[in-house]
């Protein structure tokens, strides 16, 4: 593994504090610690600077781990004394508690860091190493008492749709490990491709982990065909069971714990086009298995009891989202599967394997975590909600007395752009800028301390549909990925949106030296240039009826939306862009409240072919005087365009028309149909 420059923590010039607080004292720690204060001169280091491992129990392969790209010495002793490092375990320590919590004081003499666990004295060393100085060989004073806020601080990698090597997966290890994450969820299994090696079936490494064209978005837009691993060109790739243990070898010692996914039960397309015969149809091309057929199960079990005798992790992530079911309607063993059962909807059949499963693992000493579908049709008794669409799901499972972990796309899915979408390079879709972010709270203040305790933690995921190299991943990841580290870490009240940013200006030119390829935040665009002020004009705060309704998953400011001022910003997630869906096409009508001499009336409109939003076809715009009688302003045709931008478009009317009433209409495209987004009508 290659070794990377401790340079990444050199001390900038510029200092901040610790808390929000601004007579708090300047130290420059990444995520901001639970307390410190600033000591009186710091600890110098020079040739015979030893470090003290106090505790028989410490492992100094972990030591190693965090000092692998530090110029501190590496001379090693058990007699304490001065002019050193002191490592000491200490189960009695009572602040802080936490079994990741630690202790640092750096005095002139000596630096100590005390911990409850070999986790609490890693994350003490990575923040020594971050105030300390390797030009002037010292490290800075202070006293600190830290502990994380949660227990799971997590990044997802989804090495299905593009692989990444070990050596990859280890490199970024490194660089989440220095900033206290301790969860790395690898999505391993999806349509795009089986990563894991089962020696009971060999034709999911043999077959189902390759497939004919490198490029994601050309193999989903093709024929998707899976293909032999010997066949010319074929992309793809697997762990095998020794990259696993070299992994998972790595990452104890980084204090970090992996967590493997194996989706179910849809997303299975790869498996299913290596083994039909478990799909209802028996055909390749089937996403979800067949929950009626026991072979299903007994292909599950022995695939799971492979990776739970693989990975030591206390969870194992079965996916569970995004499945289509409609096979399940019709197949005669899932219907047989549901009478035999009381079933009374396929959700509930969903629920029957995600019980079975849960039954099985917990059999074998584990715990299932899903994405929140598995809530749909009943939550296995012992689950644990991993929520993304939105928050709903996690609220849902800790008010049931289930344990969560927040990723709602929203604040988490890094795989959007992260600035004005034109200066980036293509992604799914989305616009997540690294300040949104960092001000997520993923503990809603409507609940009550118990269910806020059922909440574990907090997890940034990286899907690469669009991301087909190491560097496009890096760059999605950092710096928004240490963003999820200081939210997982930092008590509320001891974060700063400015005093992070300017931490992260820094040690981003520090991450490049180091080798990673980052997102540089000091180019930042910013936000769509019409999201930053409230717009007014005659149409502003009027009312506006809904002749079809909008697309009650997007419905931004409701009814108040099209006439509130607010125009969208880079993208529809950010709630101001309402949505129209399938038949129910954008028709409304605009009350003036009074006959106005009217010269303009237009809607921007935008299209990202990648998530199936789309320009309308056609837009027609009228006026009334007495809402009953429209009269045509102008209609606009457009020929609808698929590509690979993110594009807005104003179709509006110009002239000179004296109405109270304005209807405004926009039909779908037949070919492409998808969703229409609209952030304001304006009316001069």
């Amino acid at each position: 593994m290659k070794k990377y420059s401790f340079y990444g923590f050199i001390l900038s010039s510029l200092l901040f504090s610790c808390s929000a607080e601004q007579n708090m004292p300047q130290v420059n720690i990444t995520p901001v610690p639970l307390s410190c204060t600033q000591s009186d001169g710091n600890f110098e280091w020079n040739s015979k600077t030893r470090i003290c491992i106090a505790s028989p129990q410490i492992n100094r392969g972990m030591v190693e781990a965090a000092l692998q790209d530090s110029p501190l010495p590496r001379e090693f002793t058990q007699d304490a004394g001065n002019n050193m490092i002191v490592l000491q375990l200490d189960s009695t320590l009572q602040q802080p508690q936490s079994e990741e919590g630690y202790t640092l004081q750096v005095s002139p003499k000596r630096v100590t860091i005390k911990a409850r666990s070999q986790a609490g004295l890693f994350y003490g060393l990575q923040s020594m190493k971050q105030i300390t100085d390797p030009v002037a060989s010292h490290i800075q004073g202070v006293d600190i008492t830290d502990a994380p806020r949660f227990p799971y601080r997590g990044i997802m990698l989804d090495v299905s749709r593009h692989f990444r090597s070990v050596d990859f997966v280890k490199k970024q290890i490194d660089l989440l490990s220095s900033y206290k994450m301790n969860r790395l969820h690898l999505h391993l299994t999806d349509a795009a491709g089986w990563r894991l090696e089962i020696e009971k079936y060999p034709r999911l490494t043999e077959y189902a982990a390759w497939r004919k064209q490198a490029i994601w978005k050309d193999w989903w837009n093709g024929k998707r065909e899976l293909c032999e691993k010997d066949f010319p060109d074929a992309y793809g790739g697997f762990y095998t069971k020794e990259d696993i243990a070299e992994l998972l070898e790595y990452a104890a010692l980084h204090q970090m714990t992996i967590i493997p996914e194996i989706e179910m039960p849809s997303h299975s397309e790869e498996v299913l086009a290596a083994y039909p015969e478990l799909s209802c149809t028996h055909k390749v091309g089937a996403a979800d298995f067949c929950v009626g057929n026991e072979k299903t199960f007994e292909f599950l079990e022995n695939v799971l009891s492979e990776v739970i005798e693989m990975f030591p992790s206390e969870y194992i992530h079965i996916g569970g989202d995004e499945a289509g079911k409609a096979a399940w309607k019709t197949c005669s063993l899932c219907k047989k599967r549901m009478k035999d059962e009381n079933l009374t909807s396929v959700d509930e059949l969903q629920s029957y394997l995600i019980h079975r499963i849960e039954k099985f693992l917990n059999s074998k000493g584990r715990k299932l975590l899903g994405w929140d579908e598995i809530l749909e049709g009943g939550l296995a008794p012992n689950a644990t909600v991993m929520s993304w669409r939105g928050e709903e799901g996690g609220i849902k499972a800790v008010r049931a007395g289930h344990h969560a972990i927040m990723t709602p796309g929203e604040f988490c899915y890094l795989d959007g752009y992260q600035d004005a979408p034109y200066s980036q390079p293509e992604a799914i879709g989305g616009y997540l800028p690294l300040n949104k972010v960092y001000s997520y709270e993923p503990v809603p203040d409507s609940l009550s301390i118990e269910e806020k305790n059922l909440f574990l933690g907090v997890q940034g995921n990286v899907w690469t549909e669009y991301i087909p190299t190491d560097e496009h991943m890096e760059y999605m990841l950092y710096p928004r990925a240490i963003a999820i580290a200081e939210i997982g870490w930092t008590i509320p009240e001891n974060k700063s949106w400015n005093s992070f940013y300017e931490r992260i200006l820094k040690e981003t030119a520090q991450w490049k030296l180091q080798g990673y390829s980052p997102f540089e935040i000091s180019e930042e665009i910013g936000n769509r240039p019409e999201a930053l002020d409230t717009l007014a004009h005659l149409a502003a705060g009027k009312k506006v009826t809904f002749n079809k309704p909008y697309w009650k998953n997007y419905p931004a400011n409701g009814e108040l939306t099209l006439t509130d001022g607010l125009r969208g910003g880079w993208n529809y997630n950010d709630k101001r862009w309402i949505g129209f869906v399938g038949d129910d096409r954008m028709d409304v009508t605009i009350d003036l409240e009074e006959v106005k001499d009217i010269h303009s009336v237009s809607a921007t409109f935008m299209q990202i072919c990648g998530p199936w939003v789309f320009f309308p076809t056609k837009v027609i715009i009228s006026g009334s005087t007495n809402g009953k009688d429209f009269q045509t302003l102008t209609e606009i045709d457009h020929k609808v365009v698929k590509d690979d931008l993110v594009s807005f478009k104003d179709f509006g009317w110009k002239g000179d028309a004296s109405v109270r009433y304005i209807r405004y209409q926009a039909q779908p495209d037949k070919t492409y149909g998808g969703v229409q987004f609209v952030d304001e009508i304006v009316v001069e």
